[in-house]
């Protein structure tokens, strides 16, 4: 379920609602358990947990947490910038870049995450466990390690695409460098005949 207030920029989705039942002596005291994912589609993405009585309240307080758990994440055009593996418990998340029209590739867990922070374009598969929580948490962590190409560049001080061409392409340049001119072979000589 997603949830768009009046005023307010960030947008929610319900990932998952469990409740609990507690045993008393007069019976069972229920109460429920939100995971919610909070984000702008314009980069920044959060999720929170919340606990409560009643749904509406457990989902709020989820998405007060989750708007202090905010992170901005770097797009290049409509996906991610590079390929990123994250582990979170018995989860593992790939996610990985795709060209424009591809859509977001994921299971509902991790297409709530993907989605809000404002990617169109990824390809994603969840390894070991699927729990809703985990899967959350571990996309969101894989998102909060991206980084862009000028990123890379500020935090190493170095130009990274300049040197990563010169690698690549030394081997190639140096085949194909001209070769040093070879002087043409002296003709053989006429045989000598003696008489």
């Amino acid at each position: 379920m997603a949830y768009d207030r009046g005023g307010d920029e960030f947008e929610e989705i319900v990932v998952k609602v469990k409740r609990c039942a507690k045993v008393v002596k007069g019976g069972k005291r229920f109460s429920f358990n939100a995971l919610v994912v909070v984000g702008n589609r314009k980069g920044r993405v959060g999720w929170g947990y919340g606990k409560a009585n009643e749904v509406p309240f457990a989902v709020e307080k989820a998405i007060q947490e989750a708007k202090k758990r905010l992170i901005e994440v770097p797009i290049v055009q409509t996906t991610i910038p590079h390929e990123i593996r994250e582990k979170y418990s018995a989860t593992n998340v790939l996610l990985r870049p795709a060209c424009r029209g591809t859509g977001v590739k994921a299971g509902a867990s991790a297409r709530a995450v993907l989605e809000l922070s404002g990617i169109h374009d990824v390809l994603s598969k969840v390894f070991g466990s699927t729990n809703p929580i985990n899967v959350v948490k571990a996309t969101y962590g894989a998102l909060g390690k991206l980084r862009t190409v000028a990123q890379f560049e500020k935090q190493r001080g170095i130009p990274v695409v300049e040197r990563k061409h010169k690698e690549l392409l030394g081997p190639v340049l140096a085949a194909a460098a001209p070769a040093a001119p070879v002087a043409p072979a002296a003709p053989p000589a006429p045989p000598q005949v003696t008489p």
